[in-house]
């Protein structure tokens, strides 16, 4: 069941990345091209936040049962820049990642103008993309490696 799990997730994280690019370009585009919000962009935001609630209830199943994560005290995992990423900051990293993203679609959604809805989408899902990136390259990982 791990195995599974952890390839799923290593997998999924591809298409949270790449729904989240794509709607973050979007959405500056057409904050600044003063572009009507279309279905495409509420289908493709709605994409991106389920894939990446997907991605945190797998990741926070693998958190709880992963060897890396539950072989070391808290303590032990602070003296050590390894585990710590993997025990913390990975963690602590990608969840602020998934809020951003909510928060960036809820707010969207509130707004009744449709050019003004991809400036939220825009700021949050574009915060929420920094984040993984600098999450990813924080861990060694090239930007798009496969995990083992």
């Amino acid at each position: 069941m791990y195995d599974f799990l952890f390839h799923a997730h290593s997998l999924l994280r591809f298409v949270v990345f790449f729904a989240l690019v794509v709607a973050t370009l979007l959405a500056f585009m057409g904050w600044f091209g003063k572009k009507p919000f279309s279905k495409a962009n509420k289908t493709l935001n709605l994409v991106t936040l389920i894939s990446t609630h997907v991605q945190v209830l797998v990741g926070l199943f693998l958190y709880f049962v992963s060897p890396i994560v539950t072989s070391s005290t808290m303590g032990e995992a602070m003296k050590d820049s390894t585990l710590r990423y993997w025990k913390v900051e990975h963690v602590a990293m990608m969840l602020a990642a998934a809020v951003l993203i909510t928060i960036g679609n809820a707010k969207s959604k509130k707004i009744a103008e449709l050019t003004a809805k991809h400036r939220p989408v825009a700021i949050f899902f574009g915060l929420a993309l920094l984040l993984i990136i600098v999450a990813i390259l924080q861990s060694g990982r090239p930007l798009l490696g496969i995990s083992h």
